[in-house]
């Protein structure tokens, strides 16, 4: 029987010895004393901070980056900062595991001291620099200094371990507020905080709520600079998307084609970015029609589409966000150019309806218009059901058999971006200038789908684009990838044949 007190096991062998400890401390080379360059990213976070600081006066806001988690026993799962710290702090694929962004209040009333928790790099002559495998530099590297993120980022830095003294300070006379999602154990700290002070019920509270959604509503218009980013992750996905194309017959020579093709995609997302943006999704043939398809197990046989949605996330954790459905043999069929061709117009009136002043929700509108009349001229619907009766919202909907998901959403450095925002600000918000958004309708008809004309069956298309609001109407950012049937066909023939543009 084990007793309360649990012993936690340890299957290293380190030494231990103080003649050990003192011969790993020496014979390293001094470290550099140059201070760090301040990150062009820095003015762009301190301009954010200071809207947060307006918004919420008087008040310490807790933002965290999240923690690592555990896979396998002895790793960590890929790290991704929680975006509302990234965007306030600067640090995107270079975030710290466990760091806290603490905008606290001065006392003269003068804004927010932006301070930043984390644990900074550790001497030589300490166990964690050579025994810790969480944190230690031998096994995972040196991590900043104090100085390093001052002279960095333009914030103050302590380390981790202060933090509680920081949040308790003034309990019950400063208003608490912390990001509960990123990290449970500094919610848990912060409620403990409130309850020791009587100030509130322990757990999740409105002001908490109120903050996350402040975050993620600020993103949702973009700055040059931002803007400039979702350029370049865009150009990096298209790259990406080049790479597939070239590898198509490669991919349905060697089976298991889905994995090959997800693997192309993967190497440029990680070469010319942090990695992809989301789990991509390459879907041969009837795989398509399952709309989040992320298995990516099937065979790429020739005389399918496959449908590819997928997007580099830079270091900075903007990302793109793009479908292309393609021929795998470089052609459409008649069937298959024909469903595509509905698509794609739908799609170009779903562009036509971003611009200043329309609501979001109307580009779904104007795309689910195209894609309800197609499927009633096509005689998909029931009998006697008209294209008026299938687009009523409350007791229609016939022809989302073929298209259930949304035509559009904000795009960033979350690729479902500022999704805290109420509907009133989101489904129903004003397009503006500085938006980015997606617009993506699709036509999905399931191999087994017995409504379907059978020549249909087994064949799904979505075409996906990026498209940024301006002061007149709208850019779409990733033009440079061919949509028209024709366009696709002469891309593919292109990229396979090592032609030039």
């Amino acid at each position: 029987m084990t007793s309360d007190k649990q012993v936690k096991a340890s299957h290293r062998n380190t030494p231990g010895s103080d003649a050990f400890r003192a011969f790993i401390a020496s014979g390293w080379a001094s470290r550099s004393t140059e201070p760090v360059p301040r990150a062009e990213i820095a003015d762009h976070a301190a301009r954010r901070r200071a809207a947060v600081s307006e918004r919420f006066p008087g008040e310490r806001l807790v933002i965290p980056a999240g923690g690592l988690k555990v896979r396998s026993n002895d790793t960590d799962y890929t790290f991704r900062a929680h975006t509302a710290f990234a965007y306030l702090t600067g640090l995107g694929a270079d975030s710290e595991p466990d760091s806290v962004l603490v905008l606290d209040p001065k006392p003269e009333g003068g804004g927010h001291e932006a301070i930043l928790f984390f644990r900074p790099l550790a001497a030589r002559d300490t166990e964690e620099f050579f025994a810790d495998a969480r944190f230690g530099e031998f096994w995972v590297g040196p991590r900043p200094t104090i100085q390093d993120i001052e002279s960095r980022l333009g914030v103050g830095a302590r380390h981790i371990d202060s933090l509680p003294d920081t949040l308790a300070k003034d309990a019950g006379v400063i208003q608490l507020r912390v990001v509960r999602a990123a990290d449970d154990q500094v919610a848990r700290r912060v409620d403990e905080v409130r309850a020791e002070a009587a100030t509130s019920a322990s757990g999740p509270t409105d002001a908490d709520e109120e903050l996350a959604r402040f975050l993620s509503g600020m993103r949702i218009c973009k700055d040059e600079w931002e803007i400039g980013e979702m350029r370049r992750a865009i150009a990096a996905t298209h790259q990406g998307f080049e790479s597939i194309i070239d590898g198509l017959p490669e991919a349905v020579r060697k089976g298991r084609g889905e994995r090959w093709v997800e693997g192309l995609f993967g190497l440029y997302a990680r070469h010319e970015g942090n990695g992809v943006g989301y789990e991509s999704i390459c879907a041969s043939g009837d795989h398509a029609n399952t709309i989040h398809w992320t298995k990516n197990t099937g065979q790429v046989r020739e005389g399918d589409l496959m449908l590819i949605d997928a997007g580099v996330e830079l270091d900075s954790l903007y990302t793109a966000d793009i479908t292309r459905t393609l021929p795998v043999n470089g052609r459409f069929t008649e069937v298959q150019r024909k469903i595509y061709e509905a698509v794609l117009e739908a799609q170009e009136a779903g562009m036509a309806a971003v611009k200043p002043g329309n609501k979001f929700s109307d580009i779904h509108a104007a795309a689910n218009r195209v894609i309800a009349r197609k499927l009633h001229e096509w005689g998909l619907l029931p009998d006697g059901v008209t294209l008026e009766q299938t687009l009523d919202p409350e007791n229609g909907g016939w022809h989302r058999r073929w298209m259930v998901h949304g035509t559009s959403h904000h795009l960033g450095m979350d690729v479902h971006d500022c999704q805290m925002l109420l509907r009133k600000d989101y489904m129903d918000g004003e397009l503006k200038p500085g938006m980015i958004l997606t617009v993506e309708p699709g036509l999905y008809f399931k191999a087994d789908d017995l409504v379907a004309p059978e020549e249909f069956r087994g064949i799904g298309v979505r075409i996906e684009d990026n498209v940024l609001v301006t002061q007149d109407g709208h850019e779409n950012l990733s033009s440079a990838m061919p949509r028209t049937a024709d366009d696709v066909e002469a891309w593919i023939a292109r990229v396979q044949s090592g032609a030039d543009e």
